[in-house]
């Protein structure tokens, strides 16, 4: 029988956490992003928690979900990436691990637990150490994206006060001049409003609508938050006016394909709400007693905008070096054609249908269960390294095809 190793971050009893900290019930997986650095009001009123050092980690009943799932197709040991990992990894002797460790500090957490199994020579699902590393540097994943012509609005990134400094006055000479590119530079993301954004986190974490900055003052002001706030760079780029949407990605190589597109249905926000799928929509307006219905899918879009948001979504997936499995974050701009804005190669996987998670609803659409996606998320890394599993999938077809014992 195929050993199965699950490498995972727990959240430590997130609920007591929660209500440790704010005096409220969380919601059941999910903690929202921090208000520790003390948040500009109204949010900084919010009964919220004070921490999201674990914003990104899963919770016992995601962990739970994902573990009876590989069941299906091995024997599955449990390997929580901790300070213990490299030792029970070890122990264990898996011949392949399913991995979904977010990892916990520094630029590169999520490329951890990857390059340890890499050491040791033990095959795992998901993208490498490099292409998770890539990935969660909103800016350098930017810059391969330009780079190779994939569309990703214009931007700057920011790494000190006295950088902010310096691009308010260019940014005030360009508004003067009209000019959007500075010698030997690329262009310059001049037309308000600008987005602003912590350069590496995820989950939401320090992106609010004051990140949407309309003048010169606001961008300014918020950007120094959060240098101050996250203690790292700041991206700056142009906001894009059209629809949003996030792709799922399964497989490999030229059999690499998106599922059914999720659109945002920024209608459902509140009245006066800005057009973005931040803090506020996720955490204050979708709570469990009144969703917020902002997802749809498959996305109601004619077939030139699929087709083109599935290429633009393939194109990243391919140039970022993204295996198995992936969820591209693509928004729209002036001129209709679908732009990248964020990659994650570890996406997340909510069992729970209530939840807004957007990977198993891509693949509920696409008539696959929770247990098949996880499955086929590792056949995909099994196939592309020659692993058997207990269970023998034809990825190009929509079901499994069970063959106890067999090999690909």
């Amino acid at each position: 029988m195929t050993r199965i190793g699950f490498a995972y971050n727990q959240k430590p009893d997130p609920q007591a956490l929660a209500a440790a900290d704010s005096g409220t019930e969380p919601r059941p997986e999910d903690e929202p992003p921090s208000s520790r650095f003390g948040a500009p009001e109204p949010l900084a009123a919010s009964p919220l928690p004070t921490s999201d050092e674990y914003a990104e980690w899963d919770g016992p009943e995601t962990i739970a979900a994902v573990e009876q799932a590989l069941l299906g197709l091995g024997d599955v040991v449990r390997l929580e990436a901790n300070a213990d990992f490299p030792a029970a990894l070890r122990d264990a002797r898996p011949d392949i691990v399913f991995n979904m460790a977010e990892g916990l500090r520094g630029p590169n957490r999520e490329a951890h637990v990857p390059a340890i199994l890499e050491f040791f020579g033990v095959p795992y699902s998901g993208s490498d150490p490099f292409t998770l590393a890539l990935s969660l540097d909103k800016a350098r994943t930017k810059e391969v994206l330009a780079y190779h012509g994939v569309p990703t609005a214009p931007f700057v990134l920011v790494r000190s006060h006295e950088e902010l400094a310096l691009l308010v006055r260019r940014l005030k000479s360009a508004s003067r001049s009209g000019a959007r590119r500075t010698r030997g530079g690329p262009p310059l993301p001049t037309r308000f409003p600008l987005f602003v954004k912590p350069v590496h986190e995820g989950s939401s974490k320090g992106i609010t609508e004051r990140n949407y900055c309309a003048t010169l003052s606001e961008l300014e002001a918020q950007t120094a938050f959060l240098l101050e706030s996250y203690a790292q760079p700041v991206l700056v780029e142009e906001f894009l006016p059209g629809a949003e949407f996030t792709c799922a990605v399964l497989g490999n190589g030229a059999t690499a394909h998106v599922l059914p597109i999720v659109g945002m249905r920024f209608d459902a926000l509140p009245e006066g709400a800005l057009p973005v799928y931040g803090y506020e929509a996720k955490w204050l307006w979708d709570r469990p007693e009144k969703p917020l219905e902002i997802f749809e899918c498959p996305a109601r879009v004619d077939d030139r905008m699929r087709d083109a948001i599935e290429e633009v979504t393939l194109r990243a997936y391919h140039v970022l070096g993204c295996r198995d499995w992936s969820r591209i974050d693509v928004r729209v701009d002036a001129g209709g054609v679908p732009n990248v804005v964020e990659v994650n190669p570890l996406p997340g996987i909510l069992p729970n249908p209530e939840d807004n998670s957007c990977f198993p609803k891509a693949a509920r659409a696409a008539g696959i269960g929770y247990d098949e996606l996880i499955q086929r998320c590792l056949a995909h890394a099994a196939e592309r390294q020659r692993v058997p599993l207990d269970v023998r999938f034809d990825l190009n077809l929509a079901r499994p095809l069970v063959a106890q014992g067999a090999s690909a």
